[in-house]
């Protein structure tokens, strides 16, 4: 999930990415974690098989300075220089500066973190004395981009990505194979073109060639979409203008190509073949409803879209938001 997806989304569960995390820190917190390590590692533990976006867990003293290390069960995407982090100074990071004056659970905005470098939220809560002095700060960090996939039940379908982008690749590599076959073809047909015992159809060569290019382009167009859409760029599936633009595209390139022969087959039956005028109509035909369906499809698809965002936003304003 990139970056402008993830803040998407977070804007979207905002309450619940906060209850959560709110939830979390309650539930795990002990005064014994801010002086035993061995706590901290075996609460470490437990997140990580109940909540697996959880990335790291630490505490502070009351100046702000971390008590103990980074502990982690992600050893993959995690900065090791930047893991054992125990006598760094953290008095100037939102977590701290929130939770000081609180006696709540606070939950940061999103951040980059400096250990994942990915989009992070940070939980913190202090643990007060009975004369309201503070003797430590529990600090725990998720992934906001895997918080959000745990809340939307997008996990099972992560996991068989790369699976379905190695599938999406081979199809492209089909495709242009395809294309360099039509290419070679189109060569062979230019080259026939000076063949003196062809001569008398040359008026009708250039047309088997175009056909050869025209289906050149529109099958590469076809795989360029595909690689684009399913292979490099990230698609949120939970966006409906995602989909949309992608149906869009695939249409577009048919459209183009129906355009194209319909087009050829209406110039021959100009030069002599009138046996291909009815297929041209009827292709042109087809073009023209291709063209309105798509016209009514991202049109009703916008619609839609803003109708769902609009009632979505009443939905969050009229529900009332109970507090801790």
């Amino acid at each position: 999930m990139d970056y402008i997806s993830a803040i998407e989304r977070y804007r979207d569960y905002k309450s619940a990415i906060h209850e959560l995390m709110s939830s979390i820190v309650t539930g795990i917190f002990d005064k014994k974690l801010l002086t035993d390590e061995a706590n901290l590692h075996e609460a470490m533990r437990w997140l990580h098989q109940n909540y697996p976006f959880v990335e790291l867990i630490f505490t502070l003293d009351a100046d702000g300075v971390q008590t103990s290390e980074n502990i982690s069960h992600r050893c993959s995407g995690i900065n090791h220089k930047a893991v054992l982090g125990k006598g760094v100074d953290r008095k100037y990071r939102p977590y701290y500066k929130q939770v000081r004056n609180s006696d709540d659970v606070i939950v940061t905005e999103p951040y980059l973190s400096t250990s994942s470098h990915k989009l992070c939220i940070s939980s913190a809560v202090r643990c007060v004395d009975e004369v309201e002095k503070c003797r430590g700060v529990l600090v725990v960090d998720i992934d906001l981009a895997g918080a959000i996939e745990f809340l939307t039940g997008d996990q099972r379908r992560k996991k068989f990505q790369p699976f379905f982008l190695s599938f999406y690749s081979l199809i492209v590599a089909g495709l242009f194979s395809v294309v360099l076959v039509l290419l070679f073809s189109a060569a062979s047909e230019i080259g026939s073109l000076f063949k003196a015992d062809e001569m008398d159809m040359i008026h009708l060569k250039p047309f088997g060639i175009i056909i050869y290019l025209t289906l050149a382009l529109a099958i590469f167009d076809l795989g360029k979409t595909t690689l684009e859409e399913e292979v490099l760029m990230h698609k949120d599936i939970f966006r409906h203008s995602s989909t949309r633009r992608t149906i869009t595209r695939f249409i577009a390139a048919i459209l183009i190509a129906v355009s194209i022969e319909s087009l050829l087959l209406m110039f021959k039956s100009v030069l002599g073949s009138p046996e291909y005028l009815m297929n041209a109509v009827t292709m042109m035909a087809a073009a023209i409803g291709l063209l309105i369906g798509l016209g009514l499809y991202v049109y009703l698809g916008a619609r839609a879209e803003v109708m769902l965002t609009q009632s979505s936003k009443l939905s969050k304003n009229e529900i009332p938001v109970e507090s801790s």
